[in-house]
This record gives structure tokens, sequence and C-alpha cells, in this order.
């Protein structure tokens, strides 16, 4: 019975999580959400309360387990900050070239300029990736492996632009890379392992201290 219960959930978000991308959290309403995953209303209230809930749920599911993976590789006492974050870059990349209806769905809502309470609340979300990012580089510099002329906050601006570029622009980037970047089988074989060496390639340039070029 439990099980039947999840299944449910993750259907209804499975396809909220399709309208949104669609409609837009504005557009989007819980009778369609309803009517498109074929449950009742009375059914998706009692699950999740609200459209803001059936929003949040999405979120929730999406991001807390990979939040977990990230905090563990920032809490690895065990490597170096440049293995963290060579880790860091291959569980982002590997998460992130994915779901692109949630992608699509997560910077239609946060590219708003209007400020409102899911959307600072969805930043709060984000924001726990981006600090363990923000961490990492703040302890290679403190360490003395990366240098201390670097900047923690333009590091991570690139490293999430880079991917928001070729993913919220995907007819774009499609043209610039050479290949269809939503294609599922490109973006596997050739756009993730690409995206990955050259973030790295490009930090570890940025972030060498000087003396370990000669």
């Amino acid at each position: 019975m439990e099980k039947e219960k999840t299944d449910k959930k993750d259907h209804i978000l499975d396809v909220a999580e399709r309208v949104f991308a669609e409609l837009g959290y504005d557009g989007a309403s819980t009778r369609v959400i309803s009517g498109e995953a074929g449950v009742n209303m009375a059914m998706l209230n009692y699950y999740f309360g609200s459209k803001e809930g059936v929003f949040l749920a999405i979120f929730d599911r999406r991001i807390s387990t990979f939040q977990s993976v990230l905090l563990s590789i920032g809490n690895d006492e065990s490597t170096s900050w440049w293995e963290k974050l060579d880790k860091y870059i291959d569980s982002y990349v590997e998460k992130v070239i994915n779901n692109n209806c949630f992608h699509v769905m997560l910077h239609r809502e946060i590219s708003k300029s209007k400020k409102t309470e899911l959307t600072d609340q969805i930043t709060g979300i984000i924001m726990k990736n981006v600090s363990v990012l923000q961490d990492i580089v703040d302890g290679g510099i403190k360490s003395g492996e990366f240098s201390k002329d670097a900047d923690p906050q333009f590091i991570v601006a690139t490293v999430f632009g880079t991917k928001s570029y070729i993913v919220n622009t995907p007819h774009i980037s499609s043209v610039i890379i050479g290949y269809d970047v939503m294609d599922a089988k490109n973006q596997d074989e050739k756009l993730k392992p690409r995206l990955k060496t050259y973030l790295k390639k490009l930090l570890k340039a940025y972030l060498q201290n000087e003396n370990d070029n000669k």
C-alpha cells in the first residue's frame, strides 16, 4: 500500500514537472495537473495541499538526494581540495545535464525580476548546492592549494552559468557546440564528458598557484 502511494505521488510529480515547464507556475493549475495525471483533485490536494505544495515537492524530490551527495563530497576529510572540486564537477554535471523539464521549470521561476515568497524558497533550496562549491573553493584557498587571488563567487557563477546557458538556451548552444544538446544519447556520450573536462581544466588553470606552474 505504501509503495502504491509513493508510485502515485511520483506519477503526479512527473506530470506536474512537465506542466510547470510548459505553462510556468502562474499558468499551471492543480486542475490541469490532476487532469493530465488522471487523478482527482481531492487526491492531489491530499498529497500536496496546494499548487505551491506540488511545486516545492518537485524541488525536494529532485534536489534533496543530490544535496546529500554534494555535502558528502565537501565533508570528506580524506580527500584534497582539488579532489573535492573534481568530484563536485563530476556529480554536478551528471545530475544537471538531465531532467530537462525540471531545469526549464527552475529557470523560468528564478529568472523572474519580481521576488516572491516562492522564488525566495527556491533560492534557499538552490543555495545549499551553491554553498558546497563555495566552501570547497574557500577551503582550497585557505589551505594554500588554490590561488589566494581566486574569486569564489565568480567561480560559482562560471560553473552554474555555463550549465544554465547550455540547458536553458538549447537552440543556440546546440548550434555552437555542434550537436543537439537535448538529445539523451548526445548528453551521455558527448556533452557530459566534454563539459566535465572543460570545467576541470578551466578551474585548474584559474585556481593554480603561480609556483605550481614552475
